[in-house]
């Protein structure tokens, strides 16, 4: 008898990424690149565009796309492309006192791009924002404490207090821009998020 032959399939496997996504995963990266350097040095930690830079991204990608252009952004930096905040890079910046809030921005991205994605509620986008800033506060808090000695009360004066007024007019920023943002870049480019 003979073995009845199998159709073989001739469809190639699907990408996890259109072409189209990847480039504009890789542009968000550049364009954290180009505006977390600029900083404000207040103390131990700087201001930072970083932050507002994610926000808006996160409306254009969603959280996925997203947060890996900001790990893109994170291993050009460890490279040594001077693209962390007051243009520096490598990987001693990244192990130093502020290396906390840059890996704590992961996280961020993550919360707040899921409650970007999952609600069209800007209340609900406000306090996924919020609480991924808590996470990042409270990862490079934790971070700057074990490098620098100092007590946690000390080290939230010197870098959480501070930060919170502008944080919150950067959510509000992005919470008011973010969706027409969005809006435009899908009119010009088409549909990004996966």
């Amino acid at each position: 008898m003979e073995a009845s032959k199998q159709p073989q399939s001739t469809s190639r496997p699907t990408a996890r990424f259109s072409t189209r996504q990847m480039v504009m995963t890789a542009l968000m990266a550049a364009v954290i690149c180009v505006l977390a350097p600029m900083s404000i040095p207040i103390g131990e930690v700087p201001i930072s565009l970083t932050n507002l830079a994610i926000y808006f991204i996160l409306y254009i990608l969603g959280w996925r796309l997203g947060s890996l252009s900001y790990v893109v952004y994170m291993l050009v930096g460890v490279a040594g492309a001077p693209v962390f905040s007051g243009f520096t890079g490598g990987l001693g910046k990244l192990l130093g006192m502020t290396g906390g809030y840059i890996i704590g921005f992961l996280p961020m991205a993550i919360i707040a791009g899921l409650a970007i994605d999952h609600s069209r509620s800007r209340i609900v986008h406000l306090l996924g924002m919020i609480l991924g800033t808590i996470v990042c506060y409270a990862l490079g808090t934790a971070w700057f404490c074990v490098l620098s000695g100092m007590g946690v009360m000390p080290a939230l004066a010197t870098c959480v207090f501070p930060f919170i007024p502008l944080d919150l007019l950067k959510m509000a920023a992005a919470i008011a821009v973010g969706p027409m943002l969005r809006r435009r870049i899908v009119q010009a480019v088409g549909e990004i998020r996966p």
